[in-house]
C-alpha cells in the first residue's frame, strides 16, 4: 500500500497549490491513502470548515492537524461531525474533535492517529502515554497499518518517540516545524520515519508568513497580525510504501514539487 503524507498546507496559496498538483501526484504514483495537515490552510492561520473542505475535495482522505487547530472557532463543531478531520489525540477529551480515525480499504484497515507534542508547545498529556493508551484500543490494534502524524517542534521528541514506537506502527512523520529534513529512513524494526514532512505554501516565506511580518515580529516583539504571501508555491511531502502483510514499512520517498 502507498501512503501519501503531505506537509502543513499554508493559506489560500498553499490550498491552490494542491489542488492544481495532488491528483496528478497521487495518479503518477499509484496513492492507496492520502493524509494531509491542514492546521494552518485557512488565511493567516488556523482551519475552517472552507479550507478542510477544499483539502479534501483536493484529494485528502485524511486531514491532520496540531497546536492551531482551535485558532477559528467556526471549526469545533466542524470537528465534531467530520470524522476524517483530526486534531492531536492528547487534548484533553472534552475538547472538539477526536483524535484518530480508521480507514477501511477492504483488503486492509489503516489507523491515522494525531500527536501533539509537549517540548516548547501546550503542557498537553504526554504523547507517550497518550499513544500507548491508543494502541491498546480495540479497534487500533485490529488495524494491519497503524500512521501517527506528531506535530511537534523538538527534533528529539519526534526522534524519541519513533524509536519508542518502532515496530509498533507503520510510519511516523513530524508536522509543524514547515521544513522538509532529509532523514527520511526506516527504522530497525520496519517503522517508516522522517523528522518533517515540510510545507505546501508559499516558497519565499518565512514558515508560509510574509517575510516583512516574520522580521518585524522576531526583531521588535510587538504583536503583528501575520499574513501569507501569494507568490510560487512547493508542496513537500512523503511517500511511504507499506506492506499490507507485515505493516512494515519497505520503502521511503521523499517529494518536493515547485
Amino acid at each position: 500500500m502507498n501512503i501519501l503524507a503531505i506537509g502543513d498546507v499554508v493559506g489560500a496559496g498553499g490550498c491552490a497549490f494542491l489542488r492544481a498538483h495532488l491528483p496528478a501526484l497521487k495518479k503518477m504514483n499509484g496513492i492507496d491513502v492520502c493524509i494531509v495537515n491542514g492546521e494552518n490552510s485557512a488565511p493567516g492561520n488556523g482551519i475552517t470548515p472552507a479550507s478542510a473542505q477544499e483539502l479534501f475535495t483536493s484529494g485528502a482522505d485524511v486531514i491532520t492537524t496540531g497546536n492551531h487547530v482551535y485558532r477559528r472557532r467556526e471549526v469545533y463543531d466542524y470537528l465534531d461531525e467530520t470524522e476524517f478531520l483530526i486534531r492531536p489525540a492528547n487534548y484533553h477529551s472534552d475538547c472538539p474533535g477526536h483524535g484518530y480515525q480508521i480507514l477501511d480499504k477492504g483488503r486492509v484497515r489503516v489507523a491515522v492517529i494525531n500527536l501533539l507534542g509537549v517540548a516548547f508547545l501546550e503542557p498537553l498529556e504526554n504523547p507517550f502515554d497518550c499513544v500507548d493508551r491508543l494502541l491498546r484500543k480495540e479497534e487500533i490494534l485490529d488495524c494491519r497499518i497503524k500512521l501517527v502524524d506528531f506535530h511537534a517542534e523538538a527534533t528529539a521528541e519526534k526522534r524519541a518517540l519513533s524509536f519508542y514506537l518502532d515496530g509498533r506502527v507503520s510510519a511516523l512523520f513530524g508536522t509543524h516545524t514547515h521544513v522538509q529534513t532529509a532523514d527520511e529512513q526506516i527504522l530497525p524494526q520496519g517503522t517508516g520515519y522522517i523528522t518533517d514532512l515540510g510545507m505546501t505554501g508559499e516558497i519565499q516565506s518565512v514558515l508560509g508568513v510574509r517575510p516583512p511580518l516574520a522580521i518585524e515580529k522576531m526583531r521588535k516583539g510587538m504583536p503583528v497580525r501575520f499574513e501569507n504571501g501569494d507568490g510560487p508555491c512547493m508542496l513537500c511531502g512523503c511517500i511511504f510504501e507499506i506492506d499490507d502483510r507485515t505493516g512494515k514499512t519497505t520503502q521511503v520517498q521523499r517529494i518536493s514539487i515547485q
